[in-house]
């Protein structure tokens, strides 16, 4: 892991004790120019993480409370005529921000949950014909709470589909919460935490991203897994090409968080089931007899043949 990204992770990791696994993911996430679904229950640190990540980068950082009475103009914003200038004026919401806390994202109406689409997708906002361009990088975080289901909305799968990793973070360990009390005794350790990066600095690793290689054994196993989820008898959706290229994006991501020069087929492996679960449908049967979609992910990932490498990259990644 180069300096600067260790230096993310260990700023991050001074909040959230002992969940280095979930940090990484997301950290995948937000290098990989993507936007993350964390499900879990309450008190977890959910809403900590996403502030953790915003004040480490020093980027803008809003939360919306989403609630059944949420309209899609207070997340967009709204045009408002000015009598004194005889023109239309736009207040912009607060997606108008580089890090965006979706809090409780399936306690709002559809009809709002669809107001954050476009901007998730194109990085826009359209309001009454006008198209405003969001701030860069622009990164969502939602959260929601998969135990109580009453007066939630269950996200659709257009929706789900353009989260390109879904975690959860889980309880900690005895020791763990040991030490997240005696950290929170006197002053809590996120109101001191400083910023390690700026917003470039992201923008340009997100660019380094994209410049990992990827040999053609590799995107070729990429596409066997994401094929396989579509054949699984316990399955009657299977993810699509969209959860291809992010579980190609994300293997890139996870691969220049651990210094690698190229992705390798463990880097598939270690985020397959974040990137795919959450894009696939259960048969009825599957759903009944109790399987779940990681087990799912799980069969197909022993079920492919793992690639290797050819010897060229073998050797550049034991140089880097």
């Amino acid at each position: 892991m180069e300096s600067s990204l260790k230096a993310l992770f260990e700023n991050v990791r001074q909040v959230i004790v002992g969940k280095d696994d979930a940090i990484k993911l997301a950290l995948a996430t937000l290098l990989a120019d993507g936007h993350l679904l964390i499900e879990d229950a309450p008190g977890l640190g959910k809403t900590m993480l996403a502030r953790a990540i915003a004040q480490s980068i020093d980027a803008g950082f809003k939360r919306i409370q989403f609630t059944p009475d949420l309209l899609p103009s207070d997340v967009t914003g709204v045009t408002v005529f000015a009598p004194a200038r005889q023109e239309f004026e736009f207040f912009p919401g607060p997606i108008f921000t580089q890090v965006l806390l979706a809090d409780e994202i399936n306690r709002t109406s559809p009809r709002t949950q669809a107001s954050l689409l476009e901007s998730m997708e194109e990085q826009q906002v359209s309001v009454d014909g006008e198209t405003h361009r969001l701030p860069q990088p622009f990164f969502v975080i939602a959260t929601e709470n998969p135990i109580e289901l009453e007066g939630t909305y269950p996200l659709p799968e257009a929706q789900l589909d353009r989260f390109l990793m879904c975690i959860g973070i889980g309880y900690p360990s005895a020791e763990e919460e040991l030490r997240i009390l005696q950290a929170r005794v006197d002053t809590p350790p996120i109101d001191d935490l400083k910023p390690v990066m700026g917003v470039d600095d992201v923008l340009a690793l997100q660019r380094q991203v994209r410049a990992v290689k990827l040999s053609v054994e590799v995107q070729r196993y990429i596409v066997e897994i994401v094929r396989a989820t579509r054949d699984a008898p316990e399955t009657r959706l299977g993810a699509s090409p969209r959860g291809a290229l992010s579980l190609m994006r994300a293997s890139q991501a996870h691969a220049l968080i651990h210094g690698l020069k190229f992705v390798t087929p463990d880097s598939v492996k270690r985020v397959a089931a974040a990137v795919l679960a959450h894009r696939l449908l259960l048969d009825p049967h599957a759903e009944y007899t109790g399987v779940t979609k990681l087990q799912v992910i799980e069969k197909v990932l022993q079920k492919i043949a793992v690639p290797t490498l050819p010897h060229d990259q073998v050797r550049l990644q034991a140089q880097g």
